[in-house]
């Protein structure tokens, strides 16, 4: 979820940020991804959430992630749903699996829509976009 509101710092919306999402962005404001693991079974997960859908365990901890991925599907936009998104076009959003399993929605920064394809081997880097949040995005590896 966003703001549907833009930053004026950065001029497009910037996630919410309370509950786990907080504390998801906290962690990528000192440049390290990580995510909820259970301590029960070991899964991985993300989108952060109180209990595991794997053993129901509510026993987890914010595990640092490898950062290192491939895509695993991504759309190119061509008509922005969003004005703050006009000067980006064209862009594609894609979604990353990391070596952990999770998948997240995120940018690559450098390459343009027609360079992407399945499997592209890529590593998160850390884009400061106003004082007080960093977004994950990733770059090809």
């Amino acid at each position: 979820m966003t703001d549907s509101k833009a930053s004026p710092e950065y001029g497009r919306p910037l996630p919410r940020r309370h509950g786990f999402g907080a504390e998801f962005y906290a962690f990528c404001k000192q440049h390290e991804l990580r995510f909820q693991r259970c301590k029960q079974c070991g899964a991985w997960r993300h989108v952060p959430r109180e209990m595991c859908a794997r053993c129901a365990s509510r026993d987890w901890e914010w595990a640092k992630s490898s950062g290192k991925g491939k895509v695993f599907t991504f759309t190119t936009v061509t008509q922005p749903m969003m004005p703050q998104f006009a000067d980006a076009v064209p862009y594609s959003p894609v979604v990353i699996e990391l070596e952990e399993g999770v998948r997240m929605v995120s940018w690559i920064v450098d390459a343009r829509p027609e360079e992407l394809r399945l499997d592209l081997p890529v590593e998160v880097v850390f884009e400061d976009v106003t004082p007080e949040v960093t977004l994950p995005k990733f770059r090809k590896a």
